[in-house]
């Protein structure tokens, strides 16, 4: 079982070694703008997916992918040849997903913004249901209010009675 720092060192260098040919090397009036996005390798180091995307409609996305299978054997003899292993990788081209996920998402942020400037408007123009502060409050009674005066009368009553005596 080999190491997967290797796997991912040597998955990396793949990926660079891919871009610049499909830049510099490939010369099919096919290949559209194609993005390599990731490259993973087998824990054995015997097989390499390329994931890569490319910009335009789905017939350049179906151009694309011919031109990479017709030109998996110049890549991945300038694999071999620039990476100095003892087994060059067998290619494997795989669309990546990730602009149609970032698409959908985009669309689901949309509705979601949409939803909430309904419910920003509907808050805008609502009045309350009940009474504008819904929160009980305790009811002062007014009879706890002239208990405590008399209370305090009498008290004071007292002392001036307790200051006389002594």
């Amino acid at each position: 079982m080999t190491d997967t720092s290797r796997a991912r060192k040597l998955a990396d260098r793949i990926r660079v070694v891919v871009a610049e040919t499909l830049q510099r090397r490939i010369k099919d009036p096919r290949l559209g703008y194609v993005t390599i996005t990731d490259t993973r390798v087998t824990g054995d180091l015997q097989d390499a997916t390329v994931f890569y995307t490319v910009y335009g409609d789905d017939e350049d996305r179906a151009a694309s992918a011919a031109a990479l299978e017709s030109a998996k054997g110049i890549l991945r003899s300038e694999v071999g040849r620039q990476l100095g292993v003892r087994f060059t990788p067998t290619l494997t081209f795989v669309a990546d997903a990730l602009p149609e996920n970032a698409k959908t998402i985009d669309d689901l942020l949309a509705r979601a913004r949409a939803s909430d400037e309904q419910v920003r408007k509907a808050a805008t123009d609502a009045s309350y249901a009940g009474d504008a502060d819904p929160y009980r409050k305790p009811v002062e009674d007014e009879d706890d209010d002239t208990d405590a005066d008399a209370d305090a009368a009498k008290t004071a009553k007292d002392d001036d009675k307790g200051s006389a005596t002594a």
